[in-house]
Protein backbone atom coordinates (compact mmCIF):
# COMPACT_ATOMS: atom_id res chain seq x y z
CA UNK A 1 0.00 0.00 0.00
CA UNK A 2 1.59 3.39 -0.63
CA UNK A 3 0.21 6.51 0.80
CA UNK A 4 0.89 10.26 -0.65
CA UNK A 5 1.57 11.96 2.46
CA UNK A 6 1.59 15.78 2.11
CA UNK A 7 5.50 17.29 2.43
CA UNK A 8 7.02 20.92 2.55
CA UNK A 9 7.22 21.71 -1.09
CA UNK A 10 3.38 21.19 -2.03
CA UNK A 11 4.06 18.24 -3.66
CA UNK A 12 2.59 15.16 -2.36
CA UNK A 13 4.96 12.50 -1.15
CA UNK A 14 4.61 8.45 -1.59
CA UNK A 15 4.91 6.42 1.11
CA UNK A 16 5.27 2.22 1.54
CA UNK A 17 4.30 1.41 5.44
CA UNK A 18 5.85 -1.80 6.60
CA UNK A 19 3.56 -4.23 6.77
CA UNK A 20 5.66 -6.22 9.89
CA UNK A 21 5.10 -4.92 12.78
CA UNK A 22 8.21 -4.20 15.13
CA UNK A 23 8.82 -6.98 17.62
CA UNK A 24 11.79 -5.76 20.63
CA UNK A 25 12.88 -7.61 23.91
CA UNK A 26 11.46 -6.55 27.38
CA UNK A 27 12.21 -6.57 30.71
CA UNK A 28 16.18 -7.17 30.70
CA UNK A 29 18.17 -5.01 32.87
CA UNK A 30 20.71 -2.34 31.14
CA UNK A 31 24.33 -2.64 32.51
CA UNK A 32 26.85 -0.76 30.28
CA UNK A 33 25.24 2.32 30.87
CA UNK A 34 22.50 4.27 33.58
CA UNK A 35 19.93 5.93 30.53
CA UNK A 36 16.85 7.92 31.40
CA UNK A 37 14.56 9.00 29.00
CA UNK A 38 12.46 12.18 29.77
CA UNK A 39 8.38 11.49 29.33
CA UNK A 40 5.75 13.10 27.97
CA UNK A 41 2.26 13.00 29.99
CA UNK A 42 -0.96 11.93 27.89
CA UNK A 43 -3.48 14.99 28.06
CA UNK A 44 -7.21 13.93 28.43
CA UNK A 45 -9.04 15.46 25.42
CA UNK A 46 -12.45 15.28 27.82
CA UNK A 47 -11.02 17.61 30.97
CA UNK A 48 -9.66 21.34 30.96
CA UNK A 49 -7.74 22.57 33.75
CA UNK A 50 -10.36 23.65 35.73
CA UNK A 51 -10.73 20.07 36.39
CA UNK A 52 -7.85 19.49 38.45
CA UNK A 53 -4.06 20.97 38.47
CA UNK A 54 -3.75 19.50 35.01
CA UNK A 55 -5.83 18.01 32.05
CA UNK A 56 -4.03 14.59 32.42
CA UNK A 57 -4.95 11.47 31.66
CA UNK A 58 -3.11 9.69 34.52
CA UNK A 59 -4.20 6.13 33.61
CA UNK A 60 -2.04 6.73 30.36
CA UNK A 61 0.78 8.71 31.50
CA UNK A 62 1.63 6.17 34.51
CA UNK A 63 0.93 3.19 31.21
CA UNK A 64 3.49 4.81 29.04
CA UNK A 65 6.39 4.83 32.20
CA UNK A 66 5.80 1.31 32.73
CA UNK A 67 6.70 1.05 28.85
CA UNK A 68 9.44 2.93 29.57
CA UNK A 69 10.80 0.87 32.70
CA UNK A 70 9.51 -2.37 30.74
CA UNK A 71 12.54 -1.68 27.93
CA UNK A 72 14.55 -0.97 30.45
CA UNK A 73 14.62 2.48 30.65
CA UNK A 74 14.61 4.78 33.81
CA UNK A 75 12.44 7.46 33.69
CA UNK A 76 13.24 11.53 34.01
CA UNK A 77 10.16 12.93 35.24
CA UNK A 78 7.97 16.22 35.28
CA UNK A 79 10.48 17.44 32.36
CA UNK A 80 10.93 19.67 29.64
CA UNK A 81 9.38 16.58 27.54
CA UNK A 82 6.56 16.66 29.69
CA UNK A 83 5.41 20.28 28.85
CA UNK A 84 6.81 21.14 31.78
CA UNK A 85 6.07 25.31 32.42
CA UNK A 86 4.68 24.90 28.76
CA UNK A 87 1.24 23.25 29.78
CA UNK A 88 1.90 21.41 33.13
CA UNK A 89 1.91 23.87 35.72
CA UNK A 90 3.78 23.47 38.94
CA UNK A 91 0.29 22.18 40.44
CA UNK A 92 0.30 19.52 38.30
CA UNK A 93 4.26 18.48 38.17
CA UNK A 94 3.77 17.72 41.53
CA UNK A 95 0.72 15.29 41.59
CA UNK A 96 2.65 13.91 38.55
CA UNK A 97 5.50 13.27 40.53
CA UNK A 98 4.32 11.44 43.31
CA UNK A 99 2.05 9.42 40.98
CA UNK A 100 5.04 8.67 39.19
CA UNK A 101 7.17 7.80 41.91
CA UNK A 102 5.08 5.69 43.66
CA UNK A 103 4.29 3.69 40.35
CA UNK A 104 8.28 3.27 39.88
CA UNK A 105 8.07 2.08 43.62
CA UNK A 106 5.25 -0.73 43.08
CA UNK A 107 7.32 -1.45 40.08
CA UNK A 108 11.34 -1.29 40.70
CA UNK A 109 12.25 1.46 37.84
CA UNK A 110 14.64 4.05 37.82
CA UNK A 111 13.20 7.55 38.40
CA UNK A 112 14.75 11.33 38.68
CA UNK A 113 12.29 14.44 39.40
CA UNK A 114 12.78 17.63 37.96
CA UNK A 115 12.83 20.46 40.41
CA UNK A 116 12.46 23.97 39.41
CA UNK A 117 10.95 27.06 39.83
CA UNK A 118 7.84 27.36 37.67
CA UNK A 119 5.35 27.68 40.66
CA UNK A 120 6.86 31.51 40.71
CA UNK A 121 4.16 33.37 38.53
CA UNK A 122 6.33 36.46 37.43
CA UNK A 123 9.80 37.28 37.15
CA UNK A 124 11.78 37.02 40.75
CA UNK A 125 13.06 39.66 43.03
CA UNK A 126 16.04 38.27 44.54
CA UNK A 127 18.08 35.21 44.49
CA UNK A 128 16.16 34.39 47.91
CA UNK A 129 12.94 33.99 46.36
CA UNK A 130 14.63 31.44 43.64
CA UNK A 131 16.04 29.46 45.95
CA UNK A 132 12.80 29.26 47.99
CA UNK A 133 10.84 28.10 45.34
CA UNK A 134 13.78 25.60 44.38
CA UNK A 135 14.16 24.37 47.96
CA UNK A 136 10.33 23.95 47.93
CA UNK A 137 10.08 21.55 45.09
CA UNK A 138 13.17 19.55 46.17
CA UNK A 139 10.95 18.88 49.44
CA UNK A 140 8.42 17.30 47.11
CA UNK A 141 10.36 14.91 45.14
CA UNK A 142 12.28 14.12 47.92
CA UNK A 143 9.44 13.33 50.08
CA UNK A 144 8.02 11.52 47.26
CA UNK A 145 11.20 9.31 47.59
CA UNK A 146 12.92 9.74 44.35
CA UNK A 147 16.57 11.68 43.45
CA UNK A 148 16.25 14.94 41.90
CA UNK A 149 17.05 16.77 38.52
CA UNK A 150 17.63 20.45 39.40
CA UNK A 151 16.68 22.18 36.26
CA UNK A 152 17.57 25.29 34.45
CA UNK A 153 15.56 28.06 36.15
CA UNK A 154 14.05 30.73 33.98
CA UNK A 155 13.74 32.93 37.30
CA UNK A 156 17.02 32.46 38.09
CA UNK A 157 18.68 33.51 34.65
CA UNK A 158 16.22 36.41 34.89
CA UNK A 159 17.34 37.81 38.32
CA UNK A 160 21.34 36.44 38.52
CA UNK A 161 23.87 39.09 37.67
CA UNK A 162 26.72 36.74 37.16
CA UNK A 163 28.79 33.55 37.50
CA UNK A 164 28.58 34.20 41.45
CA UNK A 165 25.11 34.04 41.87
CA UNK A 166 24.70 30.82 40.51
CA UNK A 167 27.07 29.46 42.46
CA UNK A 168 25.63 30.63 45.53
CA UNK A 169 21.87 29.24 44.55
CA UNK A 170 22.84 25.91 43.33
CA UNK A 171 25.61 25.70 46.32
CA UNK A 172 23.21 26.36 49.10
CA UNK A 173 20.50 23.08 47.40
CA UNK A 174 23.63 21.06 46.96
CA UNK A 175 24.72 20.97 50.66
CA UNK A 176 20.79 20.88 51.87
CA UNK A 177 19.83 18.21 49.40
CA UNK A 178 19.40 15.01 51.21
CA UNK A 179 20.97 12.96 48.43
CA UNK A 180 23.32 13.12 45.28
CA UNK A 181 21.19 15.18 42.02
CA UNK A 182 21.54 15.54 38.92
CA UNK A 183 22.37 19.09 37.49
CA UNK A 184 21.02 20.46 34.03
CA UNK A 185 22.14 22.33 31.35
CA UNK A 186 19.23 23.32 29.12
CA UNK A 187 20.57 25.53 26.37
CA UNK A 188 18.75 28.32 24.61
CA UNK A 189 17.66 26.22 21.55
CA UNK A 190 15.65 24.98 23.88
CA UNK A 191 14.20 27.59 25.70
CA UNK A 192 15.11 30.91 24.86
CA UNK A 193 14.74 32.08 28.26
CA UNK A 194 17.36 30.36 29.74
CA UNK A 195 20.62 32.27 27.61
CA UNK A 196 23.24 32.90 29.30
CA UNK A 197 22.84 29.95 31.80
CA UNK A 198 25.78 30.13 34.54
CA UNK A 199 26.22 33.45 34.14
CA UNK A 200 27.47 34.31 30.70
CA UNK A 201 26.82 34.08 27.13
CA UNK A 202 30.04 32.93 25.97
CA UNK A 203 30.18 28.71 26.48
CA UNK A 204 33.67 28.59 27.65
CA UNK A 205 33.04 30.86 30.45
CA UNK A 206 29.65 29.45 31.49
CA UNK A 207 31.45 25.65 31.58
CA UNK A 208 34.09 26.95 33.94
CA UNK A 209 31.39 28.22 35.96
CA UNK A 210 29.84 24.82 36.08
CA UNK A 211 33.20 22.89 36.92
CA UNK A 212 33.97 24.90 39.76
CA UNK A 213 30.49 24.17 40.81
CA UNK A 214 30.43 20.79 40.44
CA UNK A 215 34.24 20.11 41.54
CA UNK A 216 33.21 22.15 45.15
CA UNK A 217 29.90 19.84 45.59
CA UNK A 218 31.24 16.49 43.79
CA UNK A 219 29.85 14.41 46.33
CA UNK A 220 26.54 15.46 45.98
CA UNK A 221 26.83 15.30 41.96
CA UNK A 222 25.65 12.35 40.52
CA UNK A 223 26.06 13.84 37.21
CA UNK A 224 24.69 16.75 34.56
CA UNK A 225 22.90 16.61 31.70
CA UNK A 226 24.38 18.39 28.95
CA UNK A 227 21.83 20.13 26.40
CA UNK A 228 23.59 22.03 23.85
CA UNK A 229 23.66 20.03 21.06
CA UNK A 230 27.47 20.70 20.87
CA UNK A 231 29.30 17.10 20.54
CA UNK A 232 32.36 18.68 21.23
CA UNK A 233 31.92 20.41 24.02
CA UNK A 234 30.08 17.74 25.64
CA UNK A 235 32.76 15.45 25.37
CA UNK A 236 35.66 18.15 27.08
CA UNK A 237 32.83 18.79 29.85
CA UNK A 238 33.17 14.61 30.22
CA UNK A 239 36.74 14.54 30.43
CA UNK A 240 36.93 17.14 33.00
CA UNK A 241 34.14 15.89 35.66
CA UNK A 242 35.65 14.48 39.09
CA UNK A 243 36.16 10.55 39.10
CA UNK A 244 32.29 9.50 40.07
CA UNK A 245 30.50 12.26 38.32
CA UNK A 246 28.51 11.22 35.20
CA UNK A 247 28.29 12.85 31.85
CA UNK A 248 24.61 12.56 30.57
CA UNK A 249 24.08 13.43 27.34
CA UNK A 250 21.60 16.08 26.80
CA UNK A 251 22.28 15.76 22.76
CA UNK A 252 19.43 14.61 20.60
CA UNK A 253 21.21 15.37 17.68
CA UNK A 254 24.44 13.32 18.05
CA UNK A 255 23.88 10.61 21.08
CA UNK A 256 24.83 7.51 19.29
CA UNK A 257 28.45 8.64 19.24
CA UNK A 258 28.60 10.10 22.64
CA UNK A 259 26.82 6.96 24.04
CA UNK A 260 29.19 4.58 22.59
CA UNK A 261 32.41 6.71 23.80
CA UNK A 262 36.16 6.74 23.22
CA UNK A 263 38.89 5.16 24.73
CA UNK A 264 38.77 8.51 27.58
CA UNK A 265 35.18 7.34 28.50
CA UNK A 266 31.17 7.76 27.45
CA UNK A 267 28.16 9.62 28.22
CA UNK A 268 25.38 8.02 29.94
CA UNK A 269 21.94 9.18 28.94
CA UNK A 270 18.68 11.27 30.11
CA UNK A 271 16.85 12.29 26.47
CA UNK A 272 13.59 13.34 25.29
CA UNK A 273 14.05 11.28 22.09
CA UNK A 274 14.07 8.49 24.06
CA UNK A 275 10.67 9.04 24.99
CA UNK A 276 9.44 7.86 21.14
CA UNK A 277 12.98 5.33 20.72
CA UNK A 278 12.55 3.33 23.41
CA UNK A 279 12.28 0.05 22.34
CA UNK A 280 14.75 0.42 19.55
CA UNK A 281 17.39 2.39 22.13
CA UNK A 282 16.81 -0.43 24.39
CA UNK A 283 18.19 -2.96 21.68
CA UNK A 284 20.87 -0.85 20.79
CA UNK A 285 21.69 -0.49 24.54
CA UNK A 286 21.79 -4.43 24.96
CA UNK A 287 24.55 -4.84 22.06
CA UNK A 288 26.78 -2.46 24.17
CA UNK A 289 26.38 -4.65 27.23
CA UNK A 290 27.47 -7.41 25.51
CA UNK A 291 30.11 -5.43 24.09
CA UNK A 292 29.52 -4.87 20.57
CA UNK A 293 29.01 -1.74 19.35
CA UNK A 294 28.83 -2.25 15.73
CA UNK A 295 25.45 -3.61 16.63
CA UNK A 296 24.78 -0.91 18.88
CA UNK A 297 25.20 1.52 16.18
CA UNK A 298 23.48 -0.47 13.43
CA UNK A 299 20.25 -0.59 15.16
CA UNK A 300 20.47 3.31 16.45
CA UNK A 301 21.95 5.32 14.08
CA UNK A 302 19.08 5.01 11.10
CA UNK A 303 17.22 6.81 14.30
CA UNK A 304 19.53 10.12 13.89
CA UNK A 305 17.62 11.58 10.66
CA UNK A 306 14.38 10.99 12.79
CA UNK A 307 15.76 12.97 15.85
CA UNK A 308 16.96 15.58 13.96
CA UNK A 309 13.51 16.41 11.97
CA UNK A 310 12.16 15.81 15.42
CA UNK A 311 14.17 18.58 17.24
CA UNK A 312 14.28 20.97 14.01
CA UNK A 313 14.33 24.74 14.49
CA UNK A 314 11.78 25.87 16.52
CA UNK A 315 13.53 23.22 18.71
CA UNK A 316 11.39 23.52 21.94
CA UNK A 317 8.41 22.37 19.49
CA UNK A 318 9.92 18.71 19.71
CA UNK A 319 7.59 17.63 21.93
CA UNK A 320 4.64 18.05 19.75
CA UNK A 321 6.10 15.50 17.16
CA UNK A 322 7.01 12.90 20.12
CA UNK A 323 3.31 12.65 21.17
CA UNK A 324 2.47 12.36 17.53
CA UNK A 325 4.50 9.51 17.52
CA UNK A 326 2.98 8.20 20.79
CA UNK A 327 -0.43 8.22 19.36
CA UNK A 328 0.54 6.43 16.27
CA UNK A 329 2.22 3.90 18.08
CA UNK A 330 -1.05 3.21 20.28
CA UNK A 331 0.09 4.66 23.41
CA UNK A 332 -2.70 7.53 23.88
CA UNK A 333 -6.07 7.48 21.50
CA UNK A 334 -5.98 10.75 20.65
CA UNK A 335 -3.74 12.99 19.33
CA UNK A 336 -4.05 15.81 21.90
CA UNK A 337 -1.83 17.78 24.40
CA UNK A 338 -1.69 19.82 27.06
CA UNK A 339 -2.70 23.71 25.91
CA UNK A 340 -3.37 22.69 22.58
CA UNK A 341 0.28 21.93 21.77
CA UNK A 342 -0.40 19.33 19.50
CA UNK A 343 -1.19 22.30 16.55
CA UNK A 344 2.51 23.82 17.51
CA UNK A 345 3.94 21.91 14.19
CA UNK A 346 2.73 21.62 10.50
CA UNK A 347 0.91 18.48 9.08
CA UNK A 348 4.15 18.73 6.89
CA UNK A 349 6.37 18.20 9.33
CA UNK A 350 4.21 15.43 11.07
CA UNK A 351 3.87 13.64 7.92
CA UNK A 352 7.58 13.43 7.66
CA UNK A 353 8.17 12.52 11.45
CA UNK A 354 6.03 9.43 10.34
CA UNK A 355 7.35 8.40 7.04
CA UNK A 356 11.12 8.43 8.87
CA UNK A 357 10.15 6.60 12.19
CA UNK A 358 8.39 4.16 9.86
CA UNK A 359 11.93 3.75 8.12
CA UNK A 360 14.03 3.37 11.35
CA UNK A 361 11.70 0.93 13.06
CA UNK A 362 10.45 3.39 15.36
CA UNK A 363 6.62 2.55 14.27
CA UNK A 364 5.65 -0.74 16.64
CA UNK A 365 1.94 -1.38 15.12
CA UNK A 366 2.50 -0.05 11.37
CA UNK A 367 -1.16 -0.86 10.32
CA UNK A 368 -2.39 1.36 13.03
CA UNK A 369 0.14 3.98 12.14
CA UNK A 370 -0.90 4.17 8.75
CA UNK A 371 -4.85 4.53 9.30
CA UNK A 372 -4.04 7.29 11.91
CA UNK A 373 -1.45 9.05 9.33
CA UNK A 374 -4.09 8.70 6.47
CA UNK A 375 -7.31 10.03 9.24
CA UNK A 376 -4.83 13.03 10.60
CA UNK A 377 -2.87 13.97 8.01
CA UNK A 378 -5.30 13.90 4.69
CA UNK A 379 -3.00 11.02 2.97
CA UNK A 380 -4.58 9.37 -0.23
CA UNK A 381 -3.89 5.68 -0.50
Amino acid sequence: MTIMLPAESGIPRPYVPRSESASYAMSLPLRSRVVYSAAHVVADPLRTEADGPAAVDWDATLAFRRHLWTHGLGVAEAMDTAQRGMGLDWAGAAELIRRSSAEARAVGGRIACGVGTDQLTGPAATLAEVTAAYEEQLAVVEEAGSPAILMASRALAGVAKGPDDYLEVYGHLLRQSSDRVILHWLGPMFDPALAGYWGSSDLDQATASVLALINAHAGKVDGIKISLLDAEREVAIRRALPVGVRLYTGDDYNYPDLIAGDADGHSDALLGVFDPLAPVAAAALRCLDEGDHAGFHARLDPTVELARHLFAAPTQHYKTGVVFLAWLNGHQDRFTMLAGAQTLRSREHLAELARLAGSAGVLTRPDRAAALGREYLGGAA
